[in-house]
């Protein structure tokens, strides 16, 4: 059986699209949106669990975030998390309901942002250039079986550079359209 798997060397490559796109998500704009709040864990019933698992959140208005707590009792808990999860948010706590009102971003935030969004986007290229490793190494390995010959083995190493190519662009662009909205150009 060859080494060499375009299918899941795609399916990967896509994989590390998709996990930029999910932590461009988590990024805060200045506008809400529940994905802001996915990386808070909550300590209750004595284990640490997501908050999407204790609490409903929504978009009221686009400045606004309101975390619907299921049980009265993690309420404070909840309150709590979101405070300490360094994302700059304060609480307005309604009984069962917390309010979480998007403040403005400063110009020093949106740079830290930006940069960030940098990082997130420069790790993805990382993830896309190991694939393409490890597809040219299962290339040499299949050569030397000989499943295929040195001209098949050349053709997939161009197809496999251009759907690096094709991954780093969308890299590039997820991350590109992320720092303009960041820093609102």
């Amino acid at each position: 059986m060859p080494a060499y798997d375009k299918s899941d060397l795609e399916r990967r490559m896509t994989g590390a699209v998709e996990a930029l796109k999910g932590d461009l998500g988590g990024l805060r704009t200045g506008r809400a949106s529940t994905a802001l709040l996915d990386p808070v864990t909550v300590e209750v019933y004595g284990s640490h669990m997501p908050l999407n698992q204790v609490a409903t959140v929504s978009v009221p208005e686009p400045r606004m975030l309101s975390v619907q707590v299921w049980d009265k009792s993690n309420v404070g808990p909840v309150e709590k998390a979101i405070r300490s999860a360094g994302l700059g948010l304060n609480p307005i706590n309604d009984g069962t309901t917390l309010r979480l009102p998007i403040p403005d971003l400063t110009e020093e935030r949106r740079k830290d942002l930006a940069k960030l969004a940098g990082s997130y986007s420069e790790k993805a290229k990382i993830a896309a250039r190991n694939v393409r490793r490890d597809g040219m190494d299962a290339l040499k390995t299949d050569e030397k079986k000989n499943v295929f010959g040195e001209d098949e083995r050349k053709r997939h190493e161009g197809e496999l550079q251009k759907l690096t190519d094709k991954t780093i662009g969308e890299i590039d662009a997820a991350a590109g359209a992320k720092e303009k909205e960041i820093l609102g150009k």
